[in-house]
């Protein structure tokens, strides 16, 4: 599953860091969205400031407190942002393969060290602001829904019971490679993610994700 952090529009009365602007400050807020990935992956949640962004995007701090309220919810918004993608979840013909794809997923954006920076920046700061936790939760639920077509063709191919739930079976499978990589701090390869993927699998077909009748 893809891991780079899923960004709605609330009304104006949201919290700081949860409107999102369109339309002609677009652009604005990809440039704030850049310098915060920049700060967190350079200096890490503690480190990052409001006029580090400021300096980085070229708008000024004034603006940045007043739209997002400080380094929490640039920080949210930024998260948010980077969920607004066309990511949809592989569809190789069997559930073995599309858990399988997840899996992979997982193991090169993070065996890339340059696309791995920012989403393990995103997930170390949720340990230390609880905006940003609710950010990634939003993140990871978005992405979760959006495996429900996987795992309705499955369903119909007969490949899992109906009732399936995709969000149980895409953490089933990103479960193991993410504890080696926060966790136990060991390498991913295409091993560790096939046995990742192939134990979800086992699981899904014995009904353990199945909603109860």
């Amino acid at each position: 599953m893809s891991s780079t952090p899923s960004p709605q529009v609330p009304p104006s009365s949201s919290a700081p860091g949860t409107v999102r602007p369109g339309g002609r400050t677009a652009r604005t807020r990809a440039a704030v969205r850049d310098a915060v990935l920049a700060g967190l992956v350079e200096y890490g949640y503690p480190g990052l400031t409001v006029e580090y962004v400021a300096e980085q995007s070229g708008v000024h701090k004034t603006t940045l407190y007043r739209r997002w309220g400080g380094v929490e919810g640039l920080v949210a918004d930024a998260l948010d942002l980077a969920g607004e993608d066309t990511w949809t979840p592989p569809d190789t013909g069997t559930l073995r393969g599309d858990l399988r794809a997840l899996a992979q997923q997982v193991v090169d954006t993070f065996g890339d060290p340059a696309a791995g920076a920012a989403p393990a920046a995103f997930i170390a700061a949720a340990f230390q602001s609880e905006r940003a936790a609710e950010a990634l939760r939003a993140f990871y639920a978005e992405r979760f829904a959006r495996c429900a077509p996987l795992v309705e063709r499955a369903a119909a191919r007969g490949e899992v019971p109906a009732g399936t739930d995709p969000g149980s079976l895409a953490r089933a499978v990103s479960a193991p490679l993410f504890f080696r990589l926060f966790i136990t701090r060991e390498p991913l390869d295409d091993t560790v993610a096939g046995q990742a993927a192939d134990a979800a699998l086992a699981a899904a077909r014995a009904g353990v994700f199945a909603s109860p009748a």
